[in-house]
């Protein structure tokens, strides 16, 4: 990444935030006809706020190899191609996340050839993130941004929160780091480390620790309460012989009790009101005698109380910390103070690894 314009730690953020128009307000303002690209609850979500402000919807595509003749919130689906033979000029909405190398080229690509905004709206919970948002909560963010470990953090900060303003994708084009660069150099992750995987999902991110530490490790701990998930997980522990893992059946959480969990099979199963009774344990409890050297969380905007349920570690032994951000509005100013809180000796940094919208980005905590 290049951060070439050094950012004063001391500044505040309200003198360098220049995105103060929403991409709701800039589309309120189009002419142009205005298709959504992409299906799905991304979809529902940006259609439910051009309902609030008034922004008409065109129509919906998808990429030409997606479209089968099928029909989405009553708009019939076209392909890409379609519209562009159509219409010689509109404005394109993503609403899809781009998570790999190839696709996300692809989407800077379309962003050369049309006008192309890519709405923030939270993963769970509700309200847009917005300037007046910011100007509301600016001294939590101010607090925040005073405190991270360096010039990168602060630029990766800075930029997330124009992009979730404007839905500009290259706020975040400019502010990628690679997976393996963050593991050198701000976890610097050792061959002997203790990891517990909060949210382990299927193994990704237990196989992205392995990758990098050629295998080597003292002891994992793998929390997954989806069952679907949990079977994925340990299909590739038994494939692959890993030994010294202890898999935990569970939802992670700020006190030992019982929720019910609804299993959407993937990455969106979370915590309702209904659904199959699970099992929820704090990080403290599960640990029992063992000593971890690395914490990852995530675990689709539950971060706050998982926390919470982790903080006698936290406090005492000072673990690295990789915690997910982006699930809610407030989790950008939210979870860093609560993390300088249970341990002020941590030192803390922000990075956000390849994608659109502004997911995948991280706060890493490490100890003085």
């Amino acid at each position: 990444m290049d951060v070439t314009a050094m950012l004063p730690k001391e500044a505040g953020l309200e003198s360098l935030i220049t995105e103060k128009k929403t991409c709701w307000e800039r589309l309120q303002e189009e002419k142009r006809p205005i298709f959504i690209y992409g299906m799905g609850d991304g979809a529902i979500k940006i259609m439910n706020a051009f309902q609030k402000y008034g922004i008409t919807v065109s129509g919906i595509f998808a990429s030409d190899e997606f479209v089968r003749g099928h029909s989405f919130a009553g708009y019939h689906v076209h392909k890409l191609s379609e519209v562009e033979e159509m219409v010689d000029d509109f404005v394109i909405v993503l609403a899809f996340a781009a998570g790999y190398p190839e696709l996300f080229q692809y989407i800077l690509q379309l962003a050369k050839k049309h006008t192309l905004y890519a709405p923030d709206v939270p993963v769970i919970g509700g309200g847009l993130f917005t300037y007046q948002y910011c100007m509301d909560h600016l001294h939590e963010f101010n607090q925040v941004y005073r405190m991270l470990a360096d010039n990168e953090s602060r630029q990766v900060y800075l930029n997330v929160i124009q992009f979730k303003i404007s839905g500009n994708i290259h706020y975040l084009e400019k502010i990628c780091s690679p997976p393996g660069k963050i593991l050198r150099m701000v976890l610097r992750l050792s061959r002997n480390e203790s990891f517990m995987d909060v949210g382990a999902y299927n193994g990704d991110t237990l196989q992205e620790f392995l990758r990098y530490t050629d295998k080597k490790y003292y002891l994992i701990h793998a929390i997954e309460p989806d069952q679907k998930s949990f079977r994925k997980l340990e299909n590739y522990i038994q494939e692959h012989k890993l030994k010294s893992i202890k898999t935990h059946h569970c939802v992670a959480w700020c006190n030992d009790t019982e929720l019910k969990f609804n299993s959407r099979f993937g990455r969106q199963s979370a915590l309702y009101t209904e659904g199959t009774p699970v099992p929820a344990r704090r990080i403290d409890t599960l640990l029992e005698n063992d000593s971890i050297s690395v914490i990852k969380m995530d675990v689709e905007g539950f971060e706050r109380e998982v926390l919470w349920g982790a903080r006698e570690i936290i406090s005492k032994r000072a673990p690295k910390l990789c915690v997910s951000i982006y699930h809610r509005n407030q989790d950008l100013f939210e979870l860093p103070l609560l993390v300088k809180r249970l341990n002020p000796r941590y030192q803390i940094y922000i990075r956000h690894r390849l994608y659109i919208p502004a997911w995948d980005t991280n706060l890493y905590a490490v100890a003085k």
